[in-house]
């Protein structure tokens, strides 16, 4: 086994650990929770594809699901990242893609296309993800 490979098993188990003691539904990783939020954000999208909408709110609602699912994809790329240089720059795009995501749905909620009460458990995972994503980034960076 690879130093690498050994180092980065160790950052991924040391990011699992950090993750439990911040006590955000401790038993799932950051991959199973984005994950679980991808397809929160799919079914979301269908429901949402099922109303007459003009061409921004098909636009808008495209935007959120490309984002919502994008979160979730970094965070599996980071799984196989080839340095801590790349794993940390996995989770920074996931966390780019997870304020944009939010910033969609305030747009949405705004724009009165979505009431805010039908995405509010979204938006609480979300920004979720948002603090344990910049904690990990923050964590790995001092290391």
């Amino acid at each position: 086994m690879s130093k690498y490979v050994i180092t980065h098993k160790l950052k991924l188990n040391y990011h699992i650990l950090f993750y439990s003691m911040i006590n955000y539904n401790a038993n799932i990783s950051i991959q199973e929770r984005t994950e679980n939020f991808a397809i929160r954000v799919i079914k979301a999208y269908s429901e949402l594809n099922k109303r007459p909408f003009d061409d921004a709110g098909k636009i808008l609602s495209k935007q959120f699901l490309r984002s919502g699912t994008s979160i979730g994809a970094n965070c599996s790329e980071a799984k196989y990242a080839q340095s801590n240089k790349d794993f940390i720059n996995k989770y920074s795009i996931a966390l780019k893609e997870a304020n944009e995501t939010l910033y969609w749905i305030k747009i949405m909620i705004k724009s009165e296309l979505v009431s805010k009460s039908k995405f509010q458990n979204l938006i609480e995972e979300n920004e979720k993800i948002i603090k344990i994503l910049t904690t990990s980034i923050n964590k790995l960076k001092e290391k």
